[in-house]
């Protein structure tokens, strides 16, 4: 039944991530950190298959082989890979030279979903590619999506004229990120323009997705965070101290957390966990995370 289905447009990791939350079984993250009001949601869905549709073929998705190699071990979840597309897509790439390792190793993953046994479980994940999304039809609500099929031909994806249809009730758009315009910062192509996150002219710094644009997962944005409050710290006008800098801030109206003060949320979060066997209970609120003394 199309309200049972979900269709997810996009090939990259938050597509992915949107498809896999909303295939498995919600019992597969009540011991996880995942966040209470999330969990009651999904424990109240109805959605049982969902589509993962990416105009281009695999060799061009932006997944990354550790998220694809996930995907495998859901316990209530069957995921589908058409064979045959996975097999031309290698064939394609192999025609361009030696395969870089990133690449096989996505196409490798993608092979070993393709040829997984499946267990016929309610749920299903179904990854199509080279589908590009026409129209979304429905009265007062979705009801299905209509498809162009691609083909590669000479390196360029280019329509068949050719469509297909899925009946569905939901429809989630993962194509893309674009950082909001700040009005007075300069603006390019989805981010903010800067040189390793300061911004020309200006006493301003960027970081993560709005700094280089949708590339790089947590950890890569992490670390990002931590080179770019470096070059802010060098490129102080004179020498202050940590108090003279945490005194000028509190007079602009700054909210500082310290270390001392993560470290107190990190035990808070931690603790209310343990007596229900997770790692944590996030807090999602931000008053409620200054709150913890």
């Amino acid at each position: 039944m199309w309200s049972y289905t979900a269709v997810v447009i996009g090939a990259g990791n938050v597509a992915m991530d949107v498809s896999r939350m909303l295939a498995l079984e919600p019992k597969e993250l009540d011991t996880t950190d995942t966040a209470e009001h999330a969990l009651e949601k999904l424990h109240g869905s109805s959605i049982r298959k969902v589509h993962i549709c990416g105009r281009r073929g695999p060799e061009h998705a932006a997944f990354t082989s550790p998220e694809l190699r996930e995907l495998p071990k859901l316990e209530h979840t069957d995921v589908h890979i058409d064979q045959h597309q996975i097999s031309e897509a290698i064939k394609r790439a192999e025609a361009e030279g030696e395969l870089p390792k990133d690449l096989k190793s996505n196409l490798d993953a993608m092979q070993a979903i393709a040829e997984a046994e499946k267990k016929g479980h309610e749920r299903s994940m179904y990854f199509h590619f080279l589908a590009t999304p026409l129209e979304i039809r429905g009265e007062g609500k979705v009801e299905e999506v209509v498809f162009g099929i691609n083909q590669v031909q000479d390196g360029k994806v280019i329509s068949t004229n050719e469509t297909f249809t899925i009946k569905c009730g939901l429809v989630v758009s993962a194509i893309g990120y674009e950082a909001i315009q700040i009005p007075g910062l300069p603006y390019e192509k989805g981010k903010i323009q800067n040189a390793d996150g300061k911004i020309s002219g200006r006493s301003s710094y960027v970081v993560g997705w709005a700094k280089r644009g949708p590339s790089g997962v947590i950890g890569t944005n992490k670390s990002d965070s931590t080179e770019v409050m470096k070059l802010l710290v060098e490129n102080l006008n004179s020498p202050k101290s940590p108090a003279d800098l945490e005194t000028k801030l509190i007079e602009r109206g700054a909210v500082i957390v310290t270390q001392n003060q993560w470290e107190k949320i990190n035990a808070h979060e931690v603790s209310k966990g343990e007596p229900i066997g997770k790692p944590r209970v996030k807090l999602v609120k931000r008053h409620e995370m200054l709150g913890i003394k």
